[in-house]
């Protein structure tokens, strides 16, 4: 019962902390944030306890993974071999960017007939009444689901361009929790499925609440409208001219992608290098984060021992990525051995390890901003990379937290 009672209280706690950071407290919409926080509990119960939840989301999830497909249909045709990974994970260039090549000019193309406009405006209108947000950002919580953060980004920079600098960090904040469906197969072959799914939708209603409490925004009705790319009374510009202009773009943004999560993992991995000269060798970035995280994964409902363990894995996937820790604990999670012979320790790090929050979506993300807007917003999210990288680790928290409340 103790740890019930801890694992509780952690949902204020990590929601305190992100009041603690926020950049305007003064704004801070409590009566909205706590509605959402009761929903992901509500949401949080029905995915524990009833396998129906988990295959509506398995559903959503199969029909953008079929998307990702027929992408892999031109991958194979030019690069063959870059579809048969060596290392036993996916590669990242081939899941995760070569697919906007496809997925960009399809939500491109859906602009361009007027389709994709009036979704967001009447979905995100009712997600709006909800969640308290902006029409296109309550939308865009929805799409980034199964998405993938680049190429969600991707797909609004129409949207994006018509934004505050604020807004755009809102969405930069919200794009540190997402996945991408065609990956949603390969977690659950490592990890216990309905924990994987059941993650899904929690880090998306997390993403609304912590981006809420970092970065509250007022927006006007005036200001709370859809972009499009036809303005009234201007030509309509021919469609393959269109297309072939989506294209390139796409193209563009997945070379300064890559340069920019190159640069970043290498930085990361340089940094580990400086240490390894101290001749400490308990001395990286993984242990220090696994160090900070333990008193948050004490708080997540474990022993001292227990937790200590579980805040290396979070530590270690923050630097490195989801699928290092999975290929770790695998065999043991799927066996229910070890540390997960407890169900309560199986559900919290599925949850907490099923979101792209880690040192290189950082990167994707400033990447993906760098080739869709004007400096100055590009400049404005790049000054709060730190809060990007708290976002992303106080909304596995608070998934983790919100669906270990109801396995034990």
């Amino acid at each position: 019962m103790f740890y019930i009672i801890v694992n509780f209280l952690s949902i204020f706690v990590f929601l305190g902390i992100a009041f603690l950071f926020s950049n305007d407290r003064k704004n801070v919409k409590w009566s909205r944030i706590l509605l959402v926080v009761a929903l992901e509990l509500l949401l949080a119960w029905f995915f524990m306890k009833f396998s129906i939840g988990q295959d509506i989301v398995k559903g959503a999830a199969d029909a953008f993974a079929w998307i990702v497909q027929a992408a892999n249909i031109g991958i194979a045709f030019a690069l063959p071999d870059w579809l048969k990974p060596t290392t036993g994970m996916p590669n990242f260039v081939t899941s995760a960017l070569l697919p906007m090549l496809l997925v960009v000019p399809l939500f491109d193309i859906l602009t361009y007939l007027g389709i994709l406009p009036w979704l967001v405006k009447w979905i995100g209108r009712g997600l709006s009444f909800i969640t308290g947000q902006p029409k296109f950002e309550a939308f865009f919580s929805v799409e980034m689901m199964f998405l993938g953060n680049t190429e969600v980004l991707a797909v609004s920079g129409a949207q994006l361009n018509a934004m505050s600098a604020r807004r755009n960090y809102t969405l930069a904040l919200m794009s540190m929790s997402c996945v991408t469906a065609a990956i949603l197969g390969a977690y659950t072959a490592m990890v216990p499925g309905q924990y994987v799914m059941a993650a899904v939708p929690l880090n998306i209603l997390g993403a609304i609440v912590i981006s809420s409490l970092l970065n509250p925004v007022e927006v006007s009705p005036e200001e709370d409208t859809i972009a499009s790319i036809h303005k009234e009374g201007e030509k309509r510009e021919p469609f393959f001219s269109f297309l072939g202009d989506s294209i390139l773009n796409a193209g563009r943004l997945i070379l300064i992608i890559t340069a920019t999560v190159i640069a970043f993992i290498a930085l990361a991995g340089f940094i580990d290098k400086v240490f390894a000269l101290t001749g400490l060798h308990w001395l990286s970035l993984e242990n220090i984060f696994g160090v900070v995280l333990f008193p948050f994964a004490w708080l997540l409902g474990f022993d001292t021992n227990q937790a200590f363990q579980i805040a290396q894995f979070m530590g270690t996937k923050l630097v490195t990525n989801e699928f290092v820790v999975m290929g770790k604990i695998s065999k043991d999670i799927m066996a229910g051995t070890g540390l997960f012979a407890n169900e309560h320790a199986k559900a919290v790090l599925t949850v907490f390890l099923t979101s792209f929050a880690n040192f290189s979506t950082v990167g994707m993300i400033l990447g993906a901003f760098k080739g869709l807007v004007s400096k100055e917003k590009n400049d404005y999210i790049a000054a709060h990379v730190p809060q990007m990288l708290l976002s992303g680790i106080l909304v596995s928290l608070l998934s983790a937290a919100a669906a270990g409340l109801f396995v034990w």
